[in-house]
């Protein structure tokens, strides 16, 4: 009988694969994914990918997936999995809402671009030029400060729980790519504090951009670099970094959704034909 069931599952999981996503790259179904996710499937997996009380996340990052491609998904979803507690919804859901189910999944996988946050955007950017005073560090499409990383293509290079992460903890991480979409995500650089106190006692705290046995290189807070002689100033290195990690309590839930809802629209989608990474002497990797 458990044979049967797997030989019967296998051949539902081989006519999913030739089917085609038909709202792949539809961020309207993204949307509409979430909300079906949320009222569906959360009873047992988790929030946003993360791990349920039954389920196993589906977006945790450096996992590796059994079912990657959007049919893979959907015949999950569909036909359910044997030997496991994940059950079929064919009858329960139409085509369509599993389709848009699991393009939300995969798109929880890749960057936040992929799977945006929900809110109002123009109150988002509102609140990042505003009360949010992010403007203070970091530029966007040519406005703003250069003290801080340049946020124009946040979106397309951070998963949505890294950009949560550097909003809301001291010490956060870039989560690595491990999931179904094909985007490589670039190291997090740092951006120490550093007091300079020169000579003649004047002092210019910033960031430090550079540094070697001999000279430094600080942007300070006054948006200019300032080159320094090392022998000649007092470096104070500070413990803690210019960016907040308390912003979801100095802003409103609804404000911080928002910001959130803007900043995880900060990019462009990979195009397909970009999508594929050919490693040397490996297969390709997503």
């Amino acid at each position: 009988m458990k044979r049967a069931l797997l030989i019967a599952f296998a051949l539902a999981a081989s006519a999913a694969q030739a089917q085609t996503n038909p709202f792949a790259n539809n961020p309207a179904a993204v949307d509409e994914g979430r909300s079906l996710y949320n009222s569906t499937c959360t009873g047992c997996h988790g929030a946003n990918g993360a791990a349920g009380e039954f389920g196993p996340g589906l977006a945790i990052p450096g996992r590796s997936y059994a079912r990657r491609s959007d049919a893979e998904i959907f015949g999950a979803i569909q036909h359910g999995i044997p030997g496991t507690p994940m059950p079929a919804h064919q009858g329960k859901l139409t085509d369509d809402q599993i389709w848009k189910i699991a393009t939300y999944v995969k798109g929880l996988r890749g960057t936040a671009i992929d799977a945006p946050s929900p809110g109002d955007v123009a109150a988002g950017e509102a609140v990042f030029w505003g009360k949010g005073a992010c403007g203070s560090c970091h530029i966007v499409k040519g406005r703003g400060s250069i003290v801080g990383p340049d946020l124009t293509n946040l979106a397309s290079l951070r998963k949505t729980n890294s950009i949560i992460d550097a909003l809301t903890k001291e010490q956060h991480r870039v989560y690595g790519p491990g999931g179904a979409q094909p985007h490589l995500l670039t190291p997090l650089q740092t951006y120490p504090v550093v007091r300079i106190t020169a000579a003649d006692g004047k002092t210019v705290r910033g960031v430090l951009r550079n540094e070697d046995s001999f000279s430094l290189q600080v942007m300070g807070l006054d948006e200019h670099l300032h080159l320094y002689d090392r022998s000649k100033v007092k470096v104070v290195y500070e413990p803690k970094s210019l960016m907040p990690s308390d912003v979801d309590k100095r802003l409103g839930k609804e404000e911080f959704d928002n910001l959130l809802a803007y900043l995880t629209r900060l990019g462009a989608p990979l195009q397909p034909a970009a999508a594929a990474v050919k490693m040397p002497g490996g297969p390709e990797r997503d």
